[in-house]
């Protein structure tokens, strides 16, 4: 019978959780079995202690999903550590992973090392990158929340408060998945989105004379996005965009 879960690995469940669709795990998951092996642990143990995460998550909660009913005190402190600190959490989670796969995060992702600092500087901006990324492509089940594509090479994680400067730029809630046209637009504050989840459109965009631009934005206007399974697109970052981007 294997020990217990260590700190370690209970980190490593909740990059994995925030990784996959939590709809989607399951045993046969590609990605679980992946990081099992790599733990040592079975695809049904890891699935379980991801499913005991999602009991965590008070977004599934609202919507009816509990997650598993039993867990441990280790999951709850590892979730209230960093949940809303998911610089730390994208860093310390890949470093264990590097590490069990006996490697260093350098090896991973700086393939011209910099000089000094600028090395692990460098590190973390990749290995954040990438957290946010494959968290928030989860979070939509690989889908852009107004068109539906679902070509994950076709797909962005989009920042509404803007990644620089930012210190939400790794919080999937501070992500939308968008296709490339639609990031763009976003970023750029000709559309944003209200309190409801619903698409405003700029005005300068409705009133544009571009008619090419009708089926890409004009009749998304007022439409509600595709919401996401977890990490919903917050209020607050939303609110930012709004006010300091969004070109009224």
């Amino acid at each position: 019978m294997r020990n217990n879960w260590t700190r370690e690995e209970t980190i490593v469940a909740f990059n994995v959780y925030c990784k996959i669709p939590f709809k989607n795990s399951s045993k046969n998951h590609p990605e679980v079995i992946k990081y099992a092996n790599l733990l040592g642990r079975t695809p049904s143990a890891l699935n379980m202690k991801i499913g005991n995460l999602g009991r965590l998550d008070p977004e599934l909660k609202k919507r009816g999903i509990t997650g598993l009913v039993n867990g441990s005190k280790l999951e709850e402190d590892i979730w209230d550590e960093f949940n809303g600190n998911w610089d730390e959490l994208a860093f310390e989670s890949e470093r264990i992973i590097a590490n069990l796969q006996g490697q260093e995060l350098d090896e991973f992702y700086i393939k011209e090392y910099p000089k000094g600092k600028e090395i692990e500087r460098s590190i973390r901006v990749r290995v954040n990158q990438s957290f946010f990324r494959n968290s928030v492509l989860s979070a939509y089940n690989n889908e852009c929340c107004i068109t539906g594509i679902n070509i994950p090479q076709l797909l962005v994680a989009s920042h509404i408060i803007p990644w620089k400067n930012n210190i939400e730029r790794t919080n999937p809630k501070n992500g939308l998945c968008l296709n490339p046209f639609h990031d763009k637009a976003f970023d750029r504050g000709f559309f944003t989105i209200n309190e409801d989840y619903r698409i405003t459109v700029s005005n300068k965009i409705l009133h544009s004379k571009n008619f090419g631009i009708s089926d890409y934005l004009i009749k998304t206007h007022n439409r509600h996005i595709l919401l996401p399974d977890k990490f919903f697109p917050s209020q607050e970052f939303l609110e930012f965009h709004r006010t300091n981007i969004f070109q009224k």
